[in-house]
């Protein structure tokens, strides 16, 4: 199997790496870089488990190559909480009830951090449309929507 070099800054820090050409970025990002809070859920791009951002835009690590991550910025949740302090996405999540078991929890919040990117104040509708791709099944959502609401606050300054 051809393999190439890449390079790529995760979480702020450089890694070089030769990586099979078909290797997914999930798995390098848990096996080769020991980064396993990005989940590996359905493997096809519908549970939103794997969601990490590339250059500030969140992806589904299960259905991007490594390859592609060459030459980009890779956001994995391990790389939001600064100094031992969780960004607030995290800790509207431990405060609002957005999250149970946790095995969606990574995703959800990485979608949410490009949500509130793009969308500082967004409507309950346009929450729940952008957690289109994620999927939990052990909550019905509402932890989760109320979390963002009051991540989107926190992050807006009020």
């Amino acid at each position: 199997m051809s393999k190439k070099t890449i390079e790529v800054v995760v979480n702020g820090k450089t890694h070089r790496a030769e990586v099979p050409a078909r290797r997914m970025l999930s798995d390098f990002l848990r096996d080769d870089l020991y980064l396993t809070g990005t989940k590996r859920g359905c493997e096809t791009g519908v549970c939103g488990c794997c969601s990490v951002l590339i250059d500030g835009e969140v992806i589904k690590s299960c259905l991007s190559l490594a390859v592609h991550a060459d030459g980009h910025e890779v956001t994995t949740i391990e790389g939001l909480a600064v100094d031992g302090i969780l960004h607030p996405v995290q800790e509207a999540f431990v405060n609002h009830g957005g999250l149970q078991c946790g095995y969606c929890t990574p995703g959800f919040i990485m979608t949410t951090v490009a949500m509130l990117n793009d969308n500082p104040n967004p409507t309950e509708e346009e929450i729940r449309h952008g957690l289109n791709g994620n999927l939990c099944r052990c909550t019905g959502y509402v932890g989760i929507v109320e979390s963002i609401k009051a991540a989107a606050e926190k992050l807006r300054g009020n």
